[in-house]
């Protein structure tokens, strides 16, 4: 009788504390310091990842091929030709990406001068561009331009010019840096995994002669080795 007085005691100890006895015993309750974490400090941070993930590039490289002119003196001076190269892209997000374009030209010289003399030779460029581009937003034109990727960019350039004139016995190289802008459109090909594009880039540069009308001597030019190249693009490439 004594045994069962004491275990009715306890019993009735027991049950005076029931919520203490609960949250001890039930495991949904008990803290987990994980609980209120996120790499994300708010929803459209994650949102803005998960479509960069599915819908964006990491890496595009293109080849790209097109005319290369100019402006005022060097329009006089040089031909048109055409520019080719290749373009690296990387992707930082959905809009902003960084260029890498390596391209070279070659182009006929005709040098006239005031007292009737004309010069011929050849004049190469080659670039070296660090651009930015910023692809513009088109979601909220009509669905069949929607896919397009219209982007402007701009950068500089390390751009180097060599002249090759055999009447003056001169073969003279120049490095300058320009500075560069322009814009493009992006068709996707082949369920985006490929890409034609058209690009203009503006390379304002100034070369040490741009102001001179002599080449060699006394004999002055008719006209000023000043102006400017302009890049027209065509791209062909494929996205990772």
């Amino acid at each position: 009788m004594i045994r069962l007085a004491l275990l009715m005691a306890f019993v009735s100890l027991l049950s005076l504390f029931p919520h203490r006895a609960h949250a001890q015993t039930d495991p949904d309750e008990a803290y987990d310091p994980f609980s209120d974490y996120s790499e994300f400090d708010e929803a459209s941070d994650e949102e803005a990842d998960i479509n960069f993930f599915r819908n964006g590039r990491f890496l595009t490289v293109g080849l790209a091929v097109g005319p290369q002119i100019f402006t005022d003196g060097m329009a006089k001076a040089y031909g048109d030709g055409p520019v080719m190269g290749v373009y690296l892209s990387y992707f930082f997000d959905l809009r902003l990406a960084m260029s890498l374009g390596l391209m070279t030209a070659d182009h006929d010289v005709k040098l006239q001068t005031q007292t009737g003399t004309t010069y011929t030779g050849t004049v190469s460029f080659s670039e070296v561009a660090f651009d930015l581009k910023y692809y513009l937003n088109t979601q909220n034109v009509k669905k069949g331009l929607a896919d397009l990727n219209p982007y402007i960019m701009g950068g500089f350039s390390q751009m180097t010019r060599t002249y090759n004139i055999a009447e003056l016995l001169v073969k003279s190289k120049e490095t300058v840096t320009s500075t560069d802008i322009g814009a493009g459109i992006e068709i996707p090909l082949l369920r985006r995994t490929a890409y034609l594009g058209i690009q203009g880039l503006y390379h304002f540069a100034f070369f040490s002669d741009e102001n001179k009308l002599y080449v060699s001597g006394t004999d002055p030019l008719k006209y000023k080795i000043n102006g400017d190249p302009i890049d027209i693009q065509f791209i062909l490439g494929m996205n990772f």
